[in-house]
């Protein structure tokens, strides 16, 4: 019978093993705040042009917010639209892997 190389290990061995763990840790976390983002305007009726008018930034910046494989959004951006939506981040660790989590 044949050795299976990754059997018994978990996913994040898988995906530590071929250097994909923290592009995909990134983008969950990210469909997670651009959830609860889209949640917060929708109850705050405000569209995209709006949000970025009373964020004082270009829409470009709230596309690059809601896009979920755009990993790389500044917490600045993030506590911007949070103000502006009645919204306040945390960010704590799980002490386990240290993988960060939106709260």
């Amino acid at each position: 019978m044949a050795q299976h190389k990754h059997v018994g290990s978990s996913l994040d061995d898988l995906l530590e093993a071929d250097g994909t763990l923290e592009q995909i840790e990134a983008e969950a976390l990210k469909r997670v705040i651009v959830w609860q983002v889209q949640q917060a305007m929708g109850q705050a009726g405000v569209n995209k042009s709006q949000l970025a008018q009373k964020m004082h930034t270009s829409r470009t910046v709230v596309n690059r917010l809601l896009d979920e494989k755009d990993t790389g959004v500044t917490i600045t951006t993030l506590v911007k639209a949070g103000r502006v939506l009645g919204m306040r981040w945390t960010l704590e660790s799980d002490g386990d892997n240290g993988s960060p989590r939106a709260a």
